[in-house]
C-alpha cells in the first residue's frame, strides 16, 4: 500500500514539494449504472457496463462513459519541488487498487503537502471533477480545495486559479479558446517524449476486466512522466526557467527513473521508449 511518507532517500520534506503532477485511471461503476440506466432488468454490473458502452458507440461513435459513472482505479502522482526537481512518483494504494482509499490517499497527501498546485493535462474537465466526485461518494472532507466562502479568485476550484491547479491544455489552449488537437501525446512528442505507447485510455476497462491493474497503473505512471516533462517545457514558455535549466532538469530525472526503474517495469518501458527533443538552436550553428 502506497503512503505518503516521505522518501528519505531524497531528503525531500514537505514542504519543498509545491507540485503534485498526476493522471487518474478509472472504470465504469457498473452497479451504479445497472441500478440507474437499466432499473428493474437485474442487469449484472459488467453487462450494465457493456450494454451502455454499446449504445453509446452507436449514438456518438465513442464507448467512453461519462466520468458520473466513474471510479478511480489508478493515480499516480509525481512530486515535485518548488524547483522543479522530480522527488517521488507514487501509484496510490499500489497493491490494492481500492477507489475510496485511493480517494482518501489523494487528498489526504494534498492536505499533508500543505495544498500543493496540482498539475494536470486536460485536467480540469475529467480527472479532478472525478476525484471531487469520489470524495462526495466515499464521504471524503477536503475543505481546503472546497473553500467557497474564500472571495471567489482565492478559492481553490475557481477555474483561472492556476495556483491550485494548472491545467496545461488550458495554459496552451488560453482557457480553451482554441482546441488542443492530439491531446498529451502530442504535446509530449513535440519534446521528444514518448507519448501514448501501447495503451491508449480508452483500453482501461477491459484491461480492468481482464485483471491487468498493474500494467494499468504502468501506463498511468507514464502518462505522469510525459505530464512532468510537459510541464517543464510550459515553464520555459512562461519564461520562469530556461532551456539550459530544463535540461539539466530532465537530464537529473532521467537518472532517477533509470535508478528507480531496475525495481518497475513500467519505467523501463519509459525510458525504452526515451527520446531527446530536437534543439534547432544548435542544428543551426553547426
Amino acid at each position: 500500500m502506497a503512503t505518503w511518507k516521505v522518501n528519505t532517500a531524497v531528503q525531500s520534506s514537505s514542504s519543498e514539494i509545491q507540485y503534485f503532477i498526476f493522471d487518474v485511471e478509472s472504470v465504469a461503476d457498473g452497479q451504479l449504472i445497472s441500478r440507474l440506466r437499466y432499473p428493474g432488468e437485474d442487469l449484472e454490473p459488467k453487462q450494465a457496463v457493456d450494454r451502455y458502452r454499446s449504445e453509446l458507440m452507436e449514438k456518438r461513435n465513442s464507448d467512453f462513459i461519462p466520468y458520473t459513472f466513474q471510479i478511480p482505479v489508478s493515480v499516480v502522482v509525481a512530486k515535485v519541488t518548488e524547483n522543479f526537481e522530480l522527488k517521488d512518483l507514487v501509484a496510490l494504494d499500489d497493491s490494492e487498487f481500492r477507489p475510496h482509499v485511493i480517494t482518501e490517499h489523494f487528498w489526504r497527501g494534498w492536505e499533508k503537502y500543505s495544498h500543493p498546485t496540482l498539475v494536470t493535462f486536460n485536467g480540469r474537465t475529467f480527472d479532478v471533477p472525478l476525484l471531487e466526485l469520489a470524495a462526495f461518494h466515499y464521504g471524503i472532507s477536503i475543505p481546503g480545495w472546497f473553500n467557497v466562502h474564500a472571495r471567489s479568485f482565492e478559492q481553490a476550484r475557481n477555474r483561472y486559479n492556476v495556483h491550485s491547479h494548472l491545467d496545461l491544455q488550458d495554459l496552451l489552449t488560453n482557457f480553451g479558446s482554441t482546441r488542443f488537437n492530439g491531446g498529451l501525446n502530442l504535446a509530449a512528442n513535440l519534446i521528444g517524449k514518448p507519448g501514448k505507447l501501447e495503451v491508449q485510455g480508452n483500453m482501461v476497462q477491459d484491461m480492468y476486466d481482464q485483471g491487468k491493474l498493474v500494467e494499468i497503473n504502468d501506463y498511468c505512471r507514464c502518462d505522469v512522466l510525459d505530464t512532468y516533462f510537459v510541464f517543464l517545457r510550459s515553464q520555459v514558455l512562461m519564461g520562469r526557467i530556461n532551456r539550459d535549466v530544463e535540461h539539466g532538469l530532465i537530464d537529473q530525472a532521467h537518472q532517477w527513473l533509470v535508478a528507480k526503474g531496475k525495481s518497475n517495469q513500467g519505467l523501463t518501458y519509459y525510458l525504452e521508449h526515451w527520446g531527446d527533443w530536437h534543439n534547432p538552436w544548435k542544428s543551426s550553428d553547426g
